[in-house]
Order: C-alpha cells, then structure tokens, then sequence
C-alpha cells in the first residue's frame, strides 16, 4: 500500500506543478493556441487531481476499515 501512497503523492505533485505552468502559460499566451493549450494543461491538471484525491480517500477508507476489523 505505501508503493500507492506514494504513487498517489507523486500524482498530486505533478497536477500541482502542471497547474503552476497552465498559469503561466495564460498569463504570457501571445495567440489562441497558446491560450488554448494552457486550458487544455489546465483542465488536464485538474481532472488529474480530482482523481488522485479520490484515490487517497478511498485508500484511506480501506485503510480505517482494516483498523476496525482488525
């Protein structure tokens, strides 16, 4: 599980860092296609993070509920 954990973190790390460049990359777009590209990172990023959470979650879910059972 520790393997996904970190898999999962590493995930969130990227999503973070494509966010910062999809910013970046509206605040300096000189045409549409630059500006498009930034939204299509942007958006990609964010779908990437949404899903990297609700991977931990479910893992922690798992997680709790081993605890419980024991």
């Amino acid at each position: 599980m520790e393997h996904n954990d970190q898999f999962i973190r590493q995930v969130l790390e990227l999503s973070r860092r494509m966010i910062i460049l999809a910013d970046e990359g509206q605040a300096e777009a000189h045409d549409d296609g630059c500006r498009l590209l930034s939204g299509i990172l942007q958006d990609c990023a964010y779908r990437l993070r949404l899903q990297a959470l609700q991977e931990r979650q479910s893992h922690d879910r798992a997680a709790a509920k081993e605890e419980v059972c024991g």
